[in-house]
């Protein structure tokens, strides 16, 4: 299922690392993914319910190959 936010949200969510960097909606390889992933580092952080988790403790990090693992379902 993909992740609807509303467009100004989007504009505004940036990545919690240091660089700030935007957000953008799923992956590169899953544009459909539950995620919202940094357009700097590749850090890729879950959206539960409709919310996106915005700590660097749950971020995934992108994979070496540069194709970016799938985020795991978190357990509710």
């Amino acid at each position: 299922m993909a992740v609807e936010l509303d467009p100004r949200l989007l504009e505004i969510l940036a990545c919690p690392s240091e660089d700030h960097a935007p957000l953008r909606l799923g992956t590169e390889a899953d544009p459909d993914a539950d995620v919202l992933t940094c357009t700097a580092c590749g850090r890729r952080y879950p959206v539960v319910d409709g919310v996106p988790v915005l700590l660097l403790d749950e971020a995934q990090q992108p994979s070496r190959h540069g194709d970016p693992a799938p985020v795991p379902p978190r357990e509710k």
